[in-house]
């Protein structure tokens, strides 16, 4: 694209709720962590190679038996979410953390979906994850 030579109307929003179409079969749980596979849709969380991290889901959505992209499923990308943990100890706050699946996080896992960081702990199986620090 070439450079403006005049004034142009660039469309604004705040980004925190985003609006994502969702994989073929998939069912997304509100609350439950939700990535992007290879392919560009929605799905729950896992520790798959090639998926990205989108936030935390809004709403619940069914898309059994629909075609990619049949509907679509509301995600926070912005904000701190208590999350499902192994392992944790008071002193991995600040520590990096990963998808393990559609609710639960690791510091380590095989495909290192990089979820947040941990902002506050609660107990060995429950942190607060800070989403905005991947």
């Amino acid at each position: 694209m070439a450079a403006l030579t005049q004034d142009r109307d660039t469309q604004q929003r705040e980004g925190i709720d985003f609006e994502y179409p969702v994989a073929a079969n998939a069912k997304i749980y509100a609350g439950s962590i939700v990535n992007r596979n290879s392919s560009g849709y929605a799905k729950p969380g896992s520790d798959t190679a090639s998926e990205v991290f989108l936030g935390i889901a809004q709403e619940q959505v069914d898309n059994a038996g629909g075609a990619n992209g049949a509907k679509s499923v509301v995600v926070r990308r912005k904000g701190v979410f208590e999350l499902a943990a192994s392992g944790m100890a008071i002193t991995d706050i600040g520590a990096a953390v990963y998808v393990s699946d559609d609710q639960t996080v690791a510091k380590t896992t095989t495909n290192s979906v990089a979820c947040g960081k941990i902002a506050g702990f609660r107990s060995a199986t429950s942190v607060w994850v800070d989403i905005d620090q991947r």
